[in-house]
């Protein structure tokens, strides 16, 4: 359910229910990817301002019992004139839907975003 086109979600591959569980080295693998991909994430949409959040249990809104990031970019509505549409935090919010084909198409631009920002920082791909 993405709050806006190319919400994204980064989480390890260990299992780790809450952000306090996950190792000092899990932590700084976790916050390097997240500044990579908020690189290609604002390229890719074209917007520079987003989101990142990380919920840890119930009481805090986490719904998959697994750490994990959003990383939700957030048009500029007010810039557009568009003063009746708003954006929630948390929850489902005002969102466009992206059907399969959009979906793909963005997730295909993303992975060659990713890759070019790798190479720019060190000078070789890692996918």
């Amino acid at each position: 359910m993405p709050l806006s086109p190319g919400h994204l979600l980064l989480c390890p591959r260990s299992h780790r229910p809450k952000l306090t569980d996950i190792s000092a080295t899990e932590a700084a693998d976790l916050g390097a990817h997240l500044r990579i991909l908020s690189r290609a994430l604002c390229r890719v949409t074209g917007v520079h301002d987003w989101n990142v959040v990380q919920n840890n249990g119930a009481a805090a809104a986490q719904v998959v019992n697994h750490v994990h990031y959003h990383l939700i970019p957030r048009p500029e509505i007010r810039a557009s004139g568009r003063f009746s549409e708003s954006f929630t935090m948390f929850g489902r919010g005002v969102r466009s839907d992206l059907d399969d084909d959009e979906a793909a198409s963005m997730a295909e631009r993303l992975r060659a975003e990713i890759k070019r920002v790798l190479e720019e920082e060190t000078g070789r791909s890692k996918l």
